[in-house]
């Protein structure tokens, strides 16, 4: 059969349910459409509420989460912030915003997150340098959860503060503790990809109060206390209006019900191609790790197969099924050629032989057996 005579899988599109109109409504009918009103202050009640988080902006973004989460770091121009390479893009881009320069760090093998080891190598290398970087950007890949205590302990032995991106972790817990809570700042992603979503949107949240009232002031153009537009500072356009808040205020009440299905999803992939020698799961929960298994990824034995990655993706695509290739990482990436990199093995690898699997808590169990009989045509042919 032609792609066309199936209805499309998508990799992780929106799941909304009937609660989000209830709050839309609700500031359609009130008139609160600006970026201000109930919803948006509802919307971070409930975030603080379910990660144990003190305070929290509502952004427009988990990009702008992260370029203000930089800015109360202090990161400035000429400045060094540890990135990994494995990761977005929205990671790093707001280094740049700010002048600064990423120092990409390579991933571990278990979670695919930042390797403490390399971590260790690049500060005592900057700092040789002369170069001891200002802030750590540490980021949750795919919702697992990075190895926490090794990396926050180097970074406490050389008094770097972290930002935590846990921009694909809502929902992920590390030694029972809700990721995004363990840096000086963490942040959030609402993209329509994301496990919940506002549309756009994303969140920062802190336990320092002044620092949260720094972020809101900055997050609506920096308007000093007077009758008329007053500036002293910098500002940004970057607060969540009142109607998304809306829809993420729903999407919080069904967020444990997400997780529930996306690990679901994972598992049932893990056991029922279990058979295709040439399918390895990952990345690994760690030691007191739960993670949302915000996308199912899978990584190539080329001792199994000799297809690539790109082959089985473009394979998934004659049953119109979306799938996407692992993070190229950003050492890689034209736009950070000249930046310092720590290792770049495993993620290089990581890259070569991965992808991504459609992982929408909404797909049922005939999605599913349409990817997994998608798979087992090309790898066990």
């Amino acid at each position: 059969m032609r792609s066309q005579d199936y209805d499309r899988i998508f990799l992780s599109p929106p799941h909304l349910g009937r609660h989000e109109l209830n709050y839309v409504h609700k500031a359609i009918e009130d008139n609160w459409v600006a970026p201000a009103g109930p919803n948006l202050t509802g919307f971070e009640q409930d975030i603080c509420q379910y990660t144990g988080a003190q305070h929290c902006v509502a952004l427009s973004s988990g990009t702008a989460a992260i370029h203000l989460g930089l800015i109360m770091l202090g990161v400035g121009p000429g400045d060094e912030v540890l990135c990994p390479s494995f990761t977005f893009v929205a990671t790093a881009n707001p280094i740049l915003y700010l002048g600064a320069t990423p120092v990409f760090v390579d991933s571990e093998a278990t979670t695919w997150n930042m390797c403490p080891e390399r971590l260790r190598e690049a500060i005592e290398d900057r700092i040789r340098l002369g170069k001891k970087p200002k802030a750590l950007l540490l980021v949750h890949l795919y919702g697992m959860p990075a190895q926490l205590q090794q990396l926050q302990a180097i970074a406490e032995m050389f008094d770097i503060p972290i930002l935590e991106d846990a921009a694909e972790a809502l929902g992920s817990r590390y030694d029972g503790r809700r990721l995004g809570t363990f840096g000086a700042v963490g942040i959030f992603s609402f993209n329509g990809n994301k496990i919940i979503t506002t549309s756009g949107g994303g969140a920062l949240v802190t336990d320092k109060a002044d620092w949260a009232a720094q972020v809101r002031f900055l997050a609506t153009q920096a308007k000093d206390p007077a009758p008329h537009y007053q500036h002293s500072v910098v500002g940004y356009n970057y607060r969540l209006s009142n109607i998304l808040a809306g829809i993420g205020r729903g999407q919080m009440e069904l967020i444990d019900n997400r997780v529930k299905s996306r690990r679901e999803i994972y598992t049932w992939y893990q056991r029922n191609l279990q058979d295709v020698a040439a399918l390895q799961f990952g990345p690994t929960e760690p030691a007191f790790g739960f993670s949302n298994r915000w996308l199912t990824t899978i990584t190539l034995d080329p001792a199994h197969t000799d297809r690539t990655p790109e082959q089985v993706r473009q394979h998934l695509e004659t049953h119109n099924i979306e799938s996407r290739p692992l993070w190229k990482p950003l050492h890689q990436q034209p736009l950070f050629a000249d930046a310092p990199r720590y290792g770049q093995t495993v993620s290089a690898d990581l890259f070569t032989r991965g992808l991504c699997l459609p992982s929408g808590s909404a797909m049922t169990e005939t999605d599913l057996r349409r990817v997994a009989d998608a798979l087992r045509e090309i790898l066990l042919a």
